[in-house]
């Protein structure tokens, strides 16, 4: 498999979230693509914020696109591993977050939405 352009794949992951394209981001993902998020947790709280299969992610992103119709992201800085790819970005509400994602054949294996954890706020639980 040819090596994965990590900018050219930032970019179009950006451009999928703002276009809320639901089914063009989820084609960056496997079948049994394993996600986790703090907010997945708030959202679905029996997850305990772990998301498990492409069928599961979606019904997760279809609810948060709903609650939350002016998402918008802006990457602000990449990061490349061997088989991971971190994307820094600012969205809606201008707050810096990151999507750590593991690669597989290709496509995201893992992911994982990361927050900032505020000073007055220990537990991170304020987004």
């Amino acid at each position: 498999m040819p090596p994965i352009d990590w900018q050219a794949f930032a970019a179009k992951w950006c451009e999928s979230w703002n276009a809320h394209d639901l089914d063009r981001v989820l084609d960056h993902f496997h079948e049994d693509v394993l996600f986790t998020s703090p907010v997945a947790a708030s959202l679905f709280p029996e997850t305990g914020g772990t998301i498990r299969g492409k069928a599961a992610l979606r019904a997760y992103w279809s609810e948060g696109l709903k609650r939350i119709p002016d998402l918008h992201f802006t990457v602000e800085r990449i990061f490349a591993g061997v088989d991971t790819l971190v994307i820094q970005y600012r969205n809606q509400k201008g707050v810096s977050v990151s999507e750590v994602l593991v690669f597989e054949g290709g496509k995201v294996r893992r992911g994982h939405g990361t927050y900032p954890l505020a000073t007055d706020d220990p537990a991170g639980t304020s987004r």
